[in-house]
């Protein structure tokens, strides 16, 4: 490229002078109102979202109304079977389960445990019964224990096996 093809660009600076930029009137007024009415929501936004969520009424992404409960009812979880631990000292004691996972302590011989229908897991009773208020399913296994469900109504009342007599 020759230097005769190539023309410096020169800025015009007096063209766009900053002494030349003037907001009067009409201009100044509505971006000062602009900029209030901005403002202005943003803090209403914020406020609202602040008073929300000390009132504990922040709604989730997922649904909008109130929640339902995600526990089982009291009679569903007093029908839960109680036994009472005894220590054995046999050759499946590593099958047994030593410890409530909820609360992290040992099982005693005598302390009352609830046995999950459907997975067999054991747990202190009192421990059991508050993750049962709010929750449905088990602690280690996340198996579901709602009412509706067909596994845990079989499992709280079983059926009698049907025997059939075969001839041939």
């Amino acid at each position: 490229m020759s230097s005769q093809d190539a023309q410096a660009f020169n800025w015009h600076y007096n063209e766009i002078a900053d002494r030349d930029l003037q907001i009067r009137g009409r201009t100044f007024f509505f971006i000062i109102v602009l900029f209030s009415v901005i403002l202005l929501v943003t803090l209403l936004f914020l406020y609202s979202r602040w008073i929300c969520r000390y009132r504990g009424q922040l709604p989730t992404t997922s649904d909008f109304g109130p929640s339902p409960p995600q526990g089982l009812d009291p009679a569903s979880i007093k029908k839960l079977p109680v036994i009472l631990h005894q220590t054995t000292s046999g050759s499946n004691c590593a099958l047994e389960e030593i410890e409530c996972c909820i609360c992290l302590g040992e099982f005693k011989d005598g302390d009352k445990l609830k046995v999950l229908p459907g997975c067999d897991h054991s747990f202190h009773s009192e421990c059991v019964d508050k993750w049962l208020v709010n929750q449905s399913s088990c602690p280690l296994c996340r198996a579901s224990l709602k009412p509706d469900s067909c596994s845990f109504q079989r499992s709280l009342f079983p059926e009698p096996p049907i025997r059939i007599n075969i001839q041939f």
